[in-house]
């Protein structure tokens, strides 16, 4: 029987839909019926200014990758975003950057390092691509003191088992920093996404701490296999069980039991600012999944305090 409070409850079925100060009321009463200080989300986006307005033009276009509407919930500017996470009581978040060619990984590594340095709060987070200078800059990024890195398969529109990556993935291994992966085919499938070489990757890498973002949608069950064979392999929950997600990539509900089975494994993530609702949407998203508050606890906050020394 899982541990279910009529408080989480009644926060959670109160309608709020508004993203200004209504919401952050209603956010930290969510985190006080948890009996939580705070939230960490591991998948939240800051990047340089020119590249957020190119994301956020591709996401106005409805682009072939995401095929739908998908309006901006939170297009403020990168000061009023942090504040604005800072309000809703999150403890510590990310700068999820990714590139899309050569020769951008790391200016965009060299970006994140001054972010972070200015946003204490803000995990130190680095990311690469399939290139000869690659493992240079990795090993770089992990003695500047990078906590996470984000590699983005269906953007980058790359194979995660190129050759130019093998030193990166070994490096990554070696110092046990999280990579946050997108490598599902959700929205839309690319080239190399999906499963199948995410594992052939993990049985050369078995000890790789992946991170399966948007945990794998659409193809959830074969990476909850992967995770359940890999002990460093986890997911976040980012964007799915959502009512936007569910209408075209529902989870399977008789999957539920497995999500409490890898409890210690699941990592709260949202993509703020760059989610079509509001903030609570998201935590509502995973409390719908009537896991019970413990369970809740561990994702939203715990585990990720654990894996990241918060």
């Amino acid at each position: 029987m899982v541990e279910r409070t009529e408080g989480v409850r009644q926060v959670c079925t109160d309608e709020v839909s508004s993203t200004g100060p209504q919401e952050i009321v209603a956010v930290r009463a969510f985190q006080q019926s948890l009996g939580l200080s705070g939230l960490i989300d591991i998948h939240t986006h800051f990047m340089p200014k020119s590249v957020m307005d190119k994301v956020w033009a591709y996401f106005d276009s409805a682009g072939p990758m995401i095929g739908r509407p998908w309006p901006i919930a939170y297009r403020l500017a990168e000061e009023e975003r942090v504040l604005r996470l800072r309000e809703f009581g999150v403890r510590a978040f990310t700068s999820m950057i990714y590139p899309h060619k050569n020769a951008m990984a790391e200016w965009l590594n060299q970006w994140a390092v001054e972010f972070a340095a200015q946003t204490p709060d803000c995990l130190h987070t680095a990311t690469f691509y399939p290139e000869e200078s690659a493992p240079r800059y990795v090993g770089a990024a992990v003695q500047s003191g990078a906590r996470i890195f984000k590699s983005h398969i269906q953007v980058g529109n790359y194979d995660p088992g190129d050759p130019l990556l093998d030193e990166v993935w070994g490096l990554l291994q070696d110092a046990q920093i999280p990579i946050v992966i997108h490598c599902g085919s959700g929205p839309a499938p690319g080239q190399y996404t999906g499963p199948d070489r995410i594992g052939k990757l993990l049985d050369r890498y078995p000890r790789l701490p992946l991170i399966i973002a948007h945990m794998g949608m659409p193809e959830y069950l074969p990476f909850l296999v992967l995770a359940e064979k890999y002990e460093k392999v986890r997911l976040d929950t980012t964007m799915a069980f959502t009512e936007f997600t569910e209408e075209q990539a529902p989870f399977p509900s008789d999957a539920k039991p497995r999500l409490l089975d890898l409890e210690d494994r699941i990592l709260f993530g949202s993509d703020f600012p760059n989610i079509p609702y509001s903030y609570l949407t998201a935590l509502r998203s995973v409390t719908r999944l009537d896991l019970g508050d413990k369970w809740l606890r561990s994702v939203l906050h715990d585990n990720a305090a654990e894996l990241f020394s918060v």
